[in-house]
């Protein structure tokens, strides 16, 4: 199984790229992971936000392949806490046959495409953070989850 997190837009600034690339290979320590961009929509002010959602998710649903597990990084999403997501991560390294895709969408969402090829939709938090910061608090919490399933001393009770 692989994990793959699909994010829309590159990261530009040089202390989130940092940190990014850093719980990226904390986690490929553990699991076989992936990090895909969707280079970001241009000329847009001449399209509506739902115009930009529905290209957007064109070029996301491009992306995924056959057998795809999709869990979409929501506001909307079920919440846990960190031991929680360890073992909902434990469950899926053993029911996912090929890839668990975690999807980052654009700034104004994901299209209703993109919502009905979803399996699960998951929130990170009540709050709202920019989809660059967002990559951060993801691969932290993915590479938390791994280090509890590992019985690493990296997460503290």
């Amino acid at each position: 199984m692989k994990f793959t997190l699909l994010a829309v837009g590159r990261t530009v600034e040089k202390h989130y790229i940092t940190a990014i690339n850093d719980y990226v290979e904390r986690i490929k320590h553990y699991v076989s992971f992936d990090m895909e961009i969707i280079p970001e929509l241009k000329n847009t002010k001449s399209l509506s936000t739902e115009q930009q959602k529905e290209k957007e998710g064109e070029l996301i649903l491009k992306a995924l392949q056959p057998g795809d597990a999709v869990v979409l990084l929501d506001e909307h999403g079920k919440e846990f806490r960190s031991i929680e997501f360890a073992e909902w991560t434990g469950r899926k390294m053993h029911t996912v046959n090929k890839r668990l895709v975690f999807v980052i969408g654009g700034p104004y969402g994901f299209s209703p495409a993109v919502y009905a090829a979803a399996h699960e939709k998951i929130s990170l938090s009540k709050m709202t953070f920019s989809h660059q910061m967002i990559r951060i608090v993801f691969t932290e919490q993915l590479y938390r989850a791994l280090s509890i399933l590992h019985n690493s001393p990296y997460h503290h009770e």
